[in-house]
Order: structure tokens, then sequence, then C-alpha cells
């Protein structure tokens, strides 16, 4: 656990107490639940990870903007992809305000892709906001012949992958399955460097489902030195320091196969979402967004995240809710669709 700098909140004492009082006096309840308290951060990563520095980041800069100050631990809870931790914060934590979860891009939509694992009602967690979203590119080593999504089809190409249902598994697939490329999935990478050593050291020509934003971070001079070929990109929206690349969502049709692809590409628009248990009282729930949103524009954040090259690409609460608003308001058979695909063997028909 990491510390970032218990009295009760004051009960309503009934309707002639609460006319008397001025209208702050909401504000001064939350103010005084939280001063001297300590929030905790349930972390859906192991330490070190891109979520995990993400976060801490931001819990160093949230506590000047949450009411009262309160310090922020930092617990990391990996494990599922995110499902532990949205689990824990669903079923086994106070629903007060005093825990909050910093969670994966796709795991609210596990309940909706049939993950028996995940149990918890995406819809009624208490979502605070995103830092920034996923995008990701599937992309080949400098040498290889493979340097267009078409040339992809002609050809079987290597790609590593960390799980079956990380992102550099799951892009592939979907990309053979709408496209008819021909990736062939080596799983079982550290998602960390073993990904990137695999390319530098020859034992896979390419990676799809690259973290752009990590790469960035990571490996600049990649990028700087042309490294690599970025094939497609694979977001809702277009990265602007790629106008070249296409995007997938442009290279398919419409009909059922572009709804699955962006079915799934949804998942990354929610990127690095935090939110708070079903429950919490809206007086506070509305502070911690306010806290959210002041954090992300805060410029000593700013700059922190620049030193460390964070990609700081905010989403509010309500853009977060529209996202699985029209997820869960998709038709059945593309759920179903995207499901197989994301992972064949523990998703069940929905």
């Amino acid at each position: 656990m990491t510390f970032y700098n218990r009295r009760p909140e004051l009960a309503c004492l009934g309707f002639v107490l609460a006319a008397c009082l001025p209208a702050s006096v909401c504000a001064q309840g939350v103010e005084g639940f939280y001063r001297g308290r300590q929030v905790t951060m349930l972390v859906a990563s192991a330490a070190g990870g891109g979520y995990d520095v993400y976060a801490r980041t931001f819990a160093r800069h949230a506590v000047r903007h949450i009411p009262g100050n309160p310090a922020i631990i930092v617990k990391n809870l990996p494990g599922a992809g995110g499902v532990a931790a949205a689990n824990a914060l669903a079923n086994t934590s106070e629903a007060d305000g005093s825990v909050i979860a910093a969670l994966t891009n796709g795991v609210a939509m596990e309940p909706l892709f049939g993950n028996v694992a995940a149990r918890f009602d995406a819809a009624k967690l208490s979502w605070l906001g995103s830092i920034g979203k996923l995008q990701n590119v599937c992309a080949t080593w400098q040498g290889s012949p493979v340097k267009t999504i078409e040339a992809a089809r002609k050809r079987e190409t290597i790609v590593a992958a960390a799980g079956a249902t990380s992102n550099t598994a799951v892009v592939p697939r979907v990309l053979n399955a709408v496209f008819g490329t021909r990736f062939k999935v080596i799983s079982g990478y550290d998602p960390g460097a073993g990904l990137t050593m695999a390319l530098e050291r020859g034992e896979a020509e390419g990676i799809c489902g690259l973290s752009w934003s990590t790469i960035k971070a990571s490996r600049p001079h990649w990028i700087r030195e042309r490294r690599l070929n970025i094939l497609v990109q694979m977001g809702i929206e277009k990265l602007s320091e790629l106008p070249d690349v296409p995007r997938a969502l442009d290279l398919v049709a419409e009909g059922e196969s572009k709804q699955v692809l962006e079915l799934i590409l949804m998942r990354q628009e929610m990127g690095r979402p935090l939110a708070a248990p079903a429950g919490v009282p809206t007086e506070r729930v509305a502070a911690l967004r306010a806290a959210f949103a002041a954090t992300m524009s805060d410029p000593d954040f700013r700059a922190e995240a620049d030193r460390l090259q964070l990609e700081i690409d905010p989403l509010g609460a309500p853009a977060i809710e529209n996202l699985l608003g029209r997820a869960y308001g998709a038709p059945e058979p593309i759920i179903r669709r995207a499901a197989a695909l994301l992972d064949p063997s523990a998703h069940k028909a929905h």
C-alpha cells in the first residue's frame, strides 16, 4: 500500500433543522466526512504497470481537490483482466465514498459479453471519469515485408501477445475475422517489456493491439527512428499523429461486421476509468467527480504527466455512462459475435 497525504459525518437532524441551515451545509458535510480520513484506491493491475503509474500520478494530485484533503492509499488488486478489482469495488467495498478504483478499460463490458466471473452491474457503479483513452495500433517491425493491412491478408505474420484476452491477442483475432488477415498469435509474453523485446529479438514480426500512448512513453526512439510499420489504427477516433494510417472502422463496409468492430473498440474508449461503488451518497459522488475534473486541469498534475510521458485525454462521467448505454443497448446478435471474438473459451453465448 502507498499513502498519499474517522470522523463520522454529522447526520441530518430533521426537516426543521435543515431548513434553518445555510445552503453550504452539504458541502461542509462532505468536507467533514473526508477530513482526516484515508481513501483507498484499488488499482486493477500490478505495481509498476501502465494503469498503476496513471493511478498513482492521479492520486498524488487528487488529494488537493477532494474536500477535506483525505490521504489516498493505493492498493494493487490485479487479476482476471481487472475483474477482481471491479468485483471487490462492487461487492465488498464500503459504499460511503471511502473507496474508489482505477479500473481497466474493458472491464465494464465483461458482464455484457457473458463473463460469469464478473459479478457487478456496470451501470450501477458511480463512475468518476477516465484519465485517458487507449488507442491501439497494429504494427510490424521495420524489416517486415508486411507494411499494410492488405499485405497482412496475403502472408502469415507472427505477432506477439500477452494473455489470451489481452488486447494484443484480441486485436489480431478481430482483424483475422473481419478483414481476412493471416496473423498467427503467439501468446504468453510478459505484457510489458516481454512484448517489445519479442520484436527487438526477432521472435515475432509484429504486435497488434499495441498501445500507442504506452509505446510513445516506453520506446519513443521506435517512433523517432521509424522502426515500426503501422498497419492500422484500432480506435473509435483517428489519431491526429497518424494521419496516413487507416482506421479499421473506415476499412469495413456498413453492416454487422462494422457494428461488431465498433462494439469491441468501445472498450478502449473508456481508457483508464475511475469509479466508486453503487450507493455512495450523491453529494460525495459529486465531490469526487468535481475533484477528478479539477485534477485533470491541475497544472502540477499535467506537468508531472508530461514528465512521465503520460497521455491525458479525459472523459467525464456522463461520457462513460453514454458509452455504456450504447454498448449495453447493442442488438443481441452483435453482442454474441463480439463476445466470441473477445474470448471464445471464457465467454459463453450471451
